[in-house]
């Protein structure tokens, strides 16, 4: 993802693994939390570079 979006690594890791927490805490069946973790990340880096 990172290479797809030229974003830091760091940052790409760090909103996927907010994503997944977020997702994850109260989902019954983690089957797709990491499909809409990853969707999450995505649509944060297509709204505009917020390099911190």
């Amino acid at each position: 993802m990172a290479a797809d979006t030229l974003a830091p690594m760091e940052m790409v890791s760090r909103l996927y693994e907010e994503a997944w927490a977020e997702y994850s805490k109260e989902a019954r069946i983690l089957d797709y939390v990491a499909l809409f973790a990853e969707r999450r990340v995505r649509q944060s880096l297509r709204s505009g570079p917020n390099f911190n």
